[in-house]
């Protein structure tokens, strides 16, 4: 007889299987799509460039040149899937979970929306923060051929071109169980691949438009790596709970304060808007340092092998055969490492105005 918690593990694989079959049942070759005189026009532009795109990824970045990018999936929904994340209200240490074949992740994902927000709720009523995010596309790691989604289609083409970049990275290397590795290795690969397409195909407007929103990617990482600390030093106090739910209630509000004066700065940009308007909690902050927390380390990595992607990745694959703990360590000191470089050129670049 199956317990409560088998049950729940069945219907939750059933709805993974129902979804990747839907996914499949909306896909059709690219070529299919073009030659359809129905496509929009728009779409039509986009699809035109993925063969472009995948090319470049595999001669120029040395990722998988594999069924992936060939196809189109018309989704008609917001989102891929959506993803639960959850954390104690006093606590940045995301909740896991664990998977046949890719190990555990501080995430569970869910094809339909109200599926996750139910989930999300059980959470929620044993005491957990919870956030549910939208994901626009997902990779499946090389077992299935995965499909442009209409869920990116009308992106700006440097990210559209990232989010193909980065996908096909996890097909490269995935290490299983480790969710902070993989993301920040793939974000690399994305934002390296990026800039190297711009280089080559990109318009003047297009690397002011990339450079400017990089800047701002930047800033709004940086105001919850300000905002994690200050929630970090409120949690290791360990006072009572309703001190630590006041203060981090107004810790979460001078965060989006802060926000408000970055828009400024900005002159206007609401690209982040929607990212705030969902409730801000530990796991909202966990949903976004996963895919960020060493990636100041593997771009150190890059650097080290005078961007060298073939070498990189090389890297990265010696590096996912270590230990975690011996993993960690590394990833550490090359993020000092590269707190170092950047003082020393900041320095470097006062010295050359006085």
């Amino acid at each position: 007889m199956l317990s409560v918690s088998g049950c729940g593990s069945l219907a939750y694989y059933a709805q993974s299987v129902r979804g990747q079959l839907g996914v499949m049942a909306a896909t059709r070759p690219v070529e299919d799509v073009l030659d359809d005189p129905t496509t929009p026009s728009d779409v039509r532009e986009r699809l035109a460039q993925l063969d472009r795109l995948r090319r470049f990824a595999v001669k120029q970045l040395w990722l998988p040149d594999s069924g992936s990018y060939r196809s189109y999936a018309d989704l008609r929904r917001e989102a891929m899937v959506w993803s639960v994340f959850a954390a104690p209200f006093d606590s940045l240490e995301p909740k896991t979970w664990c998977y046949p074949f890719v190990g555990c992740a501080n995430y569970r994902g869910y094809f339909r929306r109200a599926d996750a927000e139910a989930f999300a709720e059980g959470l929620a009523a044993q005491g957990l923060d919870t956030a549910v995010e939208p994901v626009p596309a997902y990779s499946t790691l090389g077992w299935f051929s995965d499909p442009l989604p209409s869920t990116v289609v009308h992106w700006p083409l440097p990210d559209m071109a990232g989010l193909i970049f980065h996908e096909l990275a996890h097909e490269r290397l995935y290490l299983a169980g480790d969710s902070a590795f993989n993301e920040a290795y793939a974000s690399v690969v994305e934002r390296a691949g990026v800039a190297r397409w711009l280089q080559h195909f990109g318009t003047p407007r297009a690397r002011r438009d990339h450079t400017l929103r990089q800047g701002y990617r930047k800033d709004f990482l940086a105001l919850l790596a300000h905002t994690r600390k200050r929630l970090e030093t409120l949690y290791a106090e360990r006072t009572e709970a309703a001190r630590v739910k006041a203060r981090k209630r107004a810790i979460l509000q001078r965060m989006g304060d802060e926000y408000v004066e970055l828009k400024e700065r900005w002159g206007g940009f609401a690209g982040y808007d929607r990212w705030f308007a969902r409730p801000l909690n530990n796991a909202h902050l966990i949903s976004v340092s996963t895919y960020n927390a060493w990636v100041p380390a593997f771009e150190q990595l890059l650097h080290e092998v005078d961007s060298d992607m073939r070498a990189f990745h090389r890297a990265c694959e010696r590096l996912a055969d270590v230990p975690r703990d011996r993993r960690e360590t590394y990833l550490r000191e090359a993020v000092e490492r590269a707190a170092l470089s950047t003082d020393a050129l900041n320095a470097d670049s006062v010295g050359a105005t006085d």
